[in-house]
């Protein structure tokens, strides 16, 4: 969050991006989408978001870059100008939508439960000792035989010619694994990977699944952070 922006939009717990041209559109843009649509003006939004105008303008020439016309202009006249979203933007809005709802279905019921034993602590922060390695969980201080879980919308995967080295990402978790399915819905897919004898969920977008034209077989890296996993007293 920036320039004293509130909080606004969906559930951050849930970290849905759609992809342009390199360019992600998440709550931030939706946030900035809906609030010029309220406001009747990119100044106005900006203004209601806590943010500066000069990077609310930029950032909407960036998404139009990527997705296309969003906002239609109009200056001056009886009503003193404004603007108003376009076709295209309420299209994407909608898609937007489809993906957190997608998301939100499934990802409670996704999650992968490892067992381990803390070996190492710093506040509450903790190494975890497992079956497919070290992991870095937050835990409770008096915690020692513990249980790791991962919700299935925190992992993300990677190709492994493409995945960030180890150590060099703030998704300090690092596995490597075979994908054993991959079930695709409208907008997500969730993504089974084999690691040694675990098997764990990734809930991704279908535009992931594509992008890395996964198949049943593939290797993948998979990343998670430390702060996104939770170790509870077994």
């Amino acid at each position: 969050m920036q320039d004293g922006e509130e909080p606004t939009g969906p559930d951050p717990t849930f970290e849905a991006r759609l992809h342009a041209a390199a360019v992600e559109f998440g709550d931030r843009d939706v946030a900035l989408l809906r609030a010029i649509a309220d406001e009747g003006s990119l100044n106005a939004a900006a203004s209601a978001l806590g943010r500066s105008y000069s990077r609310a303008h930029q950032r909407l020439g960036e998404l139009e870059d990527a997705f296309g016309p969003l906002v239609e202009r109009t200056r001056g006249g009886a009503g003193g100008g404004g603007s108003t979203l376009t076709d295209g933007a309420r299209a994407l809005l909608a898609r937007y939508d489809r993906l957190r709802a997608g998301f939100a279905g499934v990802a409670e019921a996704a999650e992968t439960v490892i067992e381990g034993r803390v070996v190492e602590r710093t506040g509450e922060l903790a190494v975890v000792e497992t079956d497919v390695g070290r992991l870095r969980a937050l835990t409770s201080p008096d915690a020692e035989t513990v249980q790791v879980t991962l919700r299935s919308d925190a992992v993300t995967l990677h190709a492994p010619e493409d995945a960030p080295p180890a150590g060099g990402t703030s998704a300090r978790n690092r596995l490597e694994g075979a994908v054993t399915s991959v079930d695709a819905g409208e907008a997500v897919a969730t993504v089974t990977v084999e690691v040694g004898e675990l098997t764990l969920a990734a809930l991704v977008t279908v535009e992931s699944v594509d992008r890395l034209d996964l198949a049943v077989g593939d290797r993948v890296v998979v990343t998670f952070k430390a702060t996104a996993t939770r170790a509870t007293r077994r």
